[in-house]
């Protein structure tokens, strides 16, 4: 292997780490999802951006620093979404099934929780539907996912 070899390996590896490859996964009424972790200002803000897909079971958790009604939205949201808002004892309070894509910048509009929550789980469009998710759903936490 040449230096030049050995001197992009570590480059390699953080690119890999960049691109949101997890080993992280939870699970709703028995179907897991491996799940990018968002637990900071900046990666809740870039969210899903910019994505043309998202494998079907795959998602992004965003975990808040507390519980408290939550909105989110779809700017530069290129697939549709389910989004899913779970309390602190991570049961399911609200849904925003089928949420759409959305390329109007600052006028795409909000999706709410009814409800506070601290977790919120972005899934393709039409998961929620696929195992009849119902609030009060239990999210289960894979390990490595921090609890609160």
């Amino acid at each position: 292997m040449s230096i030049r070899s050995l001197l992009l390996l570590p480059l390699l590896a953080l690119a890999g780490c960049a691109t949101g490859a997890s080993q992280h996964w939870v699970e709703l009424d028995g179907a897991r999802y491996k799940v990018e972790l968002a637990q900071n200002d900046e990666t809740r803000a870039r969210g899903l951006m910019f994505r043309d897909s998202l494998p079907e079971d795959h998602g992004m958790l965003f975990i808040h620093d507390r519980e408290e009604p939550l909105a989110y939205w779809m700017k530069n949201t290129r697939i549709g979404l389910d989004i899913l808002y779970f309390d602190s004892a991570r049961k399911l309070v609200s849904q925003q099934r089928d949420v759409p894509p959305c390329s109007a910048g600052d006028r795409c509009p909000p999706y709410p929780s009814s409800g506070p929550a601290r977790y919120v789980l972005e899934l393709n469009a039409g998961q929620a539907e696929k195992i009849k998710l119902k609030d009060g759903t239990e999210l289960k936490l894979g390990p490595g996912i921090p609890p609160l």
